[in-house]
């Protein structure tokens, strides 16, 4: 009896040695794909190439922007084949973002791409990196100068805001030249309402000067009745552009929005005070060339906006991030755009108005 017990023990035993060497390749394949994030693409492993395909945390500072949701969707289908991406909602909260930042440091990403909710916030990100060695993109708000030198492992991508405002003020130029009746009151001065972004935010400061400027370079003076911010909200915007015709009504001959989402809600506004109707009209320029926006363009309520290119900043953003990851240099040949300074792609704008809206399609 003895005997057959051992002999019985001994099979097992075999048969479970025996089962962990024939397991192993299964094994592996499971711990590989239980490595992948909720939000992920090219997850599958084949062939030992997930050792190969770098993960990048993604944090966007807010996923209702419909802007940085264009760009948030450009991420996603451009890094099939190039990255895992793990990308999360920061919920317009500097300190739910630097969690989010924390966790993907704790989860040992190969890289970082983060949209700052608070550019100033961007030291302490790259600190956080650096001490991690897990490179990081910045994306769309460019952090400030002296961070960005702390490492040469941080980039970023985004457009120059300056050129944003000054193809918003040579789109008014070009309408006012064209129509006389633009200076409803014929003093030759063009009356105009500014809705900003978010306080000290770069792009609201200087798409908001550089529009004016523009304007006043073309040799047209200019007259300010109104300026508030409407923190890049449609519903703000069109609540700051009610209150504007309240104050001033007939007297505002135009409207800068410095993005579209805004320029939508102050055309709400100026349809609600019977704007667009017959011959009653008033040219709005936004930035961004959102599909909302388009619309408008083909509606003929707004006069143009300027083409915040959403598909290649997300495409050059994750390519950057994953050659980083892998622990490669970027360069003009493997990134497909200019980088200045080591550090910079810069995505160029472009004017849009009804006549070349295929463009921003």
């Amino acid at each position: 009896m003895r005997k057959i017990t051992s002999v019985l023990l001994a099979s097992a035993l075999l048969g479970a040695a025996l089962a962990g060497c024939g397991g192993n390749n299964n094994s592996a394949s499971t711990t590989n794909s239980g490595a992948g994030t909720t939000n992920t693409t090219n997850s599958g492993n084949s062939g030992g190439k997930s050792a190969e395909t770098p993960k990048v945390g993604v944090a966007i500072y807010k996923f209702d922007d419909t802007f940085m949701t264009g760009v948030r969707n450009a991420i996603q289908k451009s890094a099939e084949g190039i990255a895992t991406v793990d990308i999360v909602d920061s919920q317009n909260s500097q300190p739910t973002q630097n969690d989010k930042v924390d966790l993907f440091i704790t989860k040992k990403y190969n890289g970082m791409l983060i949209n700052p909710v608070d550019r100033t916030a961007a030291g302490v990100i790259i600190d956080k990196a650096k001490t991690a060695n897990i490179p990081v993109v910045f994306l769309n708000r460019e952090p400030l100068p002296e961070d960005m030198k702390k490492w040469d492992k941080v980039y970023y991508v985004g457009a120059k805001a300056e050129e944003s405002g000054t193809m918003s003020g040579q789109l008014i130029v070009d309408y006012w030249k064209a129509h006389p009746e633009a200076d409803k009151n014929g003093d030759g001065v063009l009356q105009y309402v500014m809705l900003k972004g978010e306080p000290g935010h770069q792009d609201a400061e200087l798409r908001t000067t550089y529009s004016i400027q523009a304007v006043e370079d073309a040799g047209i003076k200019v007259e300010k009745l109104a300026e508030d911010t409407a923190m890049w909200d449609r519903v703000k915007g069109q609540e700051k552009m009610a209150a504007f015709l309240g104050s001033h009504g007939d007297k505002i001959e135009a409207v800068f929005a410095n993005n579209d989402d805004m320029a939508l809600g102050a055309i709400e506004a100026l349809k609600a005070a019977g704007y667009f109707s017959g011959d009653k009209y008033m040219p709005v320029v936004g930035v961004d060339a959102t599909a909302p926006a388009v619309q408008a363009l083909q509606d003929g309520t707004m006069l143009g906006t300027v083409l915040n290119d959403a598909n290649n900043q997300g495409k050059a953003a994750i390519t950057v991030a994953s050659l980083l990851a892998k622990g490669e240099t970027p360069t003009k040949d493997n990134v497909g755009f200019d980088i200045t300074d080591n550090q910079y792609v810069w995505i160029s704008y472009k004017k849009i108005t009804k006549d070349n809206v295929a463009d921003a399609k």
